[in-house]
């Protein structure tokens, strides 16, 4: 078993390196085959992981590669953990990005930089292999930035586009600052425990939650500092409230990239996080509430931005966004089982909508604005089917009390029942108002997303006509766009099978996931499933009284859920009229949640020219003018200005220099009478 997991973790790392150093060399179809055989390989053993701690009673263990840090007390290694935690996010991992590095042969089948790609997306693989298996804080940390510069080098793809070099460089930067935060949450977990090992740190953790921290003569709660400033580094990585920014910019990126990172996997990262270092949190009810608190406004403000955008990828973008929410306060509150579980559900048909939107993004000949679709559903049927299967999964569409239902029912209602189980708590009641809320908008663009694409009237037909129209009449070629691509100047059609297939493949998932592993996650079995991995305190009884809530409580969720989709109904394919006459108004409203509640433009007014200012300042006044001014442009250019004057004397005339002989002569007899006389 330890050299099967070694070989998985290892494997996407040997892919990367074939194909970025001899790319070139081996060809597109070669590196293709490479990284996604090697991928493959670690999904099937990742699979075979999971199933022996599932199902086969398999112990946790731990391999050691090496040694990374000895530093006197400061010990850590490059090692693999396993247990139901990290064989959970193996499977998740490895699966959708096995499928993503398969649908990215037809979608990327006509760029010229494949080997770059692929050896990108196996980089990412690897780093998110090495996160979630790491048995310290190190190993953590290194995966962390690890996945952050593959994301980088993804999002900025397609580097001749401006757009792209600005978002990835929006990414890194606003993900610093979280990191920031991680890094100093880091120190203070070492500066209290002298170790930064889990299998070390969890058993201390207890004896010392009592620890505090003098600063400005006020006592804080060590690890509530610690567990808080962790928490940074997860919103910053997850898109949480105030580092959410870069999140729909990433779009940017290929569409791939979008289900691989953005939907999947690196974003769930900081919920991982918070669930691996349960045995922290749970002795950390401060920084517990404000996991709570700030996923859940970040559930209901990224819904409330969701129905207002016409790019189909930015929708599920912000959709995203909304789901980490839901993990967030799930964890927040304690149901840490809960949070892993819409995690797992999560992954499959949130990757099922993206690359289904790059279905319809290629059969539409790359046009990303849902106003210009419309119809599609007689063109690219099995993209509308799995596109249909991934709504009903996001939308948590279930009987309630029954086996009978989509992934996101089983996840997302435990949630939400969670929620109610904590209600005693304001931040418990809090978490089930705004996850409710955010159900019904989540339902509602959903089924706007699906409405627009799939159904009502052709309106690419209209647009074509336009364009072409436009086109006659400025002397324009209509069957192009900037990229070369054609725009609107052919019939929408159905993606090749090489997409298909793992569009189908997760739509398996999107439809199985929850009624199969739900008993493990959540149900009789999750006590069993989950072992040491998952630490609840003898006061967290909210997994068990989740169990035990009102009926109404129960149906809810799927009340919102019909309410949103009636609406979607009624405003999209019933009186398509009204949403534009709302657009067109451009209330205050509507002009608010277009515009995301203006962050971009908060942060551009305050932090961006902020920085550039106090930028400025230090290069216009402290460069230029002290240190230039008194160095190079100061004493240095007075001593070089001295010294090319001093040159000119130097003629290389024996009489020029007998002269000023003379002159020395003439100048010391003098002192020498002026001296003897006085």
């Amino acid at each position: 078993m330890q050299t099967l997991v070694t070989v998985l973790v290892l494997a996407p790392m040997v892919g990367a390196l074939i194909a970025g150093l001899f790319g070139r060399r081996i060809g597109n179809i070669a590196s293709q085959g490479v990284t996604t055989g090697l991928l493959f390989l670690s999904c099937a053993l990742s699979w075979y992981v999971f199933g022996a701690h599932t199902w086969g009673g398999a112990s946790d263990f731990t391999v050691k590669l090496l040694d990374f840090i000895n530093i006197g007390t400061f010990q850590s290694a490059w090692s693999i953990r396993i247990d139901a935690l990290s064989a959970t996010m193996l499977i998740v991992v490895t699966s959708v990005s096995s499928l993503v590095h398969l649908y990215s042969w037809g979608y990327m089948a006509e760029d010229p930089s494949r080997p770059r790609f692929f050896a990108y997306l196996s980089l990412f693989t690897f780093a998110m292999l090495m996160l979630v298996t790491a048995a310290d804080f190190m190993q953590l940390f290194f995966g962390w930035e690890g996945v952050g510069l593959a994301s980088y080098l993804l999002i900025g793809f397609w580097f001749n586009k401006a757009s792209a070099n600005n978002a990835s460089i929006k990414a890194f930067v606003v993900n610093r600052v979280g990191d920031f935060g991680f890094a100093l949450g880091i120190m203070t977990v070492y500066w209290m425990f002298g170790t930064v090992n889990f299998a070390e740190l969890f058993p201390m953790i207890e004896a010392k939650a009592g620890t505090t921290w003098m600063f400005l003569g006020y006592s804080f709660s060590a690890i509530d500092l610690a567990c808080f400033l962790l928490f940074i580094g997860a919103m910053g990585k997850s898109a949480q409230f105030f580092l959410h920014t870069w999140l729909p910019d990433a779009m940017e990126g290929p569409t791939p990239v979008s289900a691989l990172i953005h939907a999947a996997t690196m974003v769930t990262a900081g919920v991982y996080m918070v669930c691996l270092l349960s045995h922290m949190f749970e002795y950390a009810p401060v920084a517990k509430m404000i996991v709570a608190y700030v996923g859940a406004i970040t559930a209901i403000f990224a819904a409330s931005i969701g129905f207002t955008q016409n790019d189909i990828k930015r929708v599920i973008a912000f959709s995203t966004c909304s789901q980490l929410g839901y993990m967030f306060f799930a964890a927040g509150i304690g149901a840490y089982q809960a949070a892993m579980f819409h995690l797992f559900t999560h992954a499959f048909f949130k990757a099922l909508l993206f690359l289904g939107a790059g279905s319809v993004i290629h059969g539409m000949h790359h046009e990303q604005d849902m106003r210009k679709m419309g119809g599609l559903y007689k063109y690219m049927p099995i993209t509308y089917a799995v596109m249909t299967i991934g709504t009903i999964a996001i939308t948590g569409l279930g009987i309630p009390g029954t086996q009978i239902g989509f992934a996101g029912f089983f996840s997302k209602d435990a949630i939400i029942e969670s929620a109610w189980a904590m209600s005693e708590t304001p931040q418990g009641m809090f978490a089930f108002i705004m996850g409710l809320s955010a159900a019904l908008l989540t339902s509602f663009y959903s089924w706007r997303l699906a409405f627009m694409t799939f159904h009502g009237k052709k309106q690419w037909e209209h647009a074509h006509d336009d364009h072409h129209a436009h086109a006659e009449t400025h002397g324009h070629d209509d069957h192009a766009d900037d990229h070369g691509h054609g725009h609107h100047a052919h019939t929408p059609h159905e993606s090749p099978l090489i997409m298909l297939v793992p569009l189908l493949a997760l739509a398996v998932g999107a439809v199985a996931a929850g009624f199969i592993f739900a008993p493990y996650f959540v149900g009789d079995h999750a006590h069993d499933f989950w072992g040491h991995a998952i630490f609840t305190a003898p006061t967290n009884h909210v997994m068990h009284d989740a169990h035990h809530v009102e009926t109404w409580v129960k149906f809810a969720p799927l009340v919102v859920t019909m309410l949103g989709l009636v609406l979607a109904w009624f405003f999209y394919l019933k009186r398509p009229d009204l949403p534009k006459k709302m657009a067109a108004n451009e209330g205050p409203l509507y002009t608010f949640l277009y515009n995301k509640w203006f962050f971009d433009e908060i942060y551009q007014a305050t932090l961006v020219k902020g920085s550039r200012a106090l930028g400025n300042v230090f290069w216009k006044i402290g460069d230029v003018k002290l240190i230039d001014g008194l160095g190079p442009n100061g004493a240095a250019w007075s001593a070089l200005k001295a010294a090319k004057n001093l040159v000119k004397t130097q003629t290389g005339y024996v009489y020029h220099y007998a002269f000023v002989m003379f002159l020395g002569v003439a100048g010391l007899l003098t002192w020498v009478v002026f001296w003897l006389a006085a």
